[in-house]
């Protein structure tokens, strides 16, 4: 898909109910997302959000419940597995994640530069901050262009900067038509609310 051109996402799920061994982490969960849409999953450790991005998409199976418009290559799923390699350079790295995933976004350059680390390029990834492992896990959104994207605490290891730019490209995804669900204990610094839901995870017994 060019960059420029629009998505036109939808993401439905019903009645989803997911097990950890004998515990119920959370039962007929309900959301449905159009175009711009984002949703944030909320609630303490251990209720369920993590696993709730896996199962949406499609590595954790969910127990009942069904899933529509989540197809593999229409997702980006980004969380604390970043999968990235200490011994690859920053942009070895990220020339994978787009062989991986089709070069249907930003070129490699222009990706690090988005994500403030233009100058890192060379450097081993082993070398680099937990900021800066955060941004180039984020870059991988931009080189293949994907309309759904599943975050996993975002801005953790992010500095104010971080934070912000963070924000303006969830911004961009959802100017463009793109979904986001992301779990996060933080506020998102996102331009507009509207559209914004919220998905409070408690645990069941």
């Amino acid at each position: 898909m060019p960059v420029s051109e629009a998505f036109q996402p939808h993401l439905s799920v019903r009645g989803l109910s997911v097990r950890r061994g004998e515990r119920l982490l959370f039962a007929d969960l309900q959301f449905e997302l159009a175009p711009g849409g984002v949703l944030l999953l909320r609630g303490p450790n251990g209720v369920g959000k993590s696993t709730l991005l896996l199962a949406v998409a499609g590595i954790v199976r969910a127990d009942s419940g069904r899933i529509e418009g989540a197809e593999p290559t229409e997702l980006h799923l980004v969380n604390y597995q970043s999968g990235l390699k200490g011994r690859l350079t920053v942009r070895e790295n990220l020339k994978f994640w787009q062989a991986m995933n089709g070069a249907t976004g930003l070129g490699l350059e222009a990706a690090l530069d988005a994500v403030g680390i233009g100058g890192l390029g060379v450097l081993e990834a082993g070398y680099l901050s937990s900021g800066q492992l955060r941004r180039l896990a984020l870059a991988r959104l931009l080189v293949s262009a994907r309309p759904i994207w599943l975050l996993d605490e975002p801005s953790a290891a992010l500095d104010a900067e971080g934070e912000a730019l963070l924000g303006q490209l969830i911004d961009a995804h959802r100017a463009r038509g793109g979904i986001a669900v992301i779990a996060t204990h933080h506020d998102l610094r996102l331009a507009d609310p509207a559209g914004v839901e919220t998905l409070l995870l408690g645990g069941v017994s």
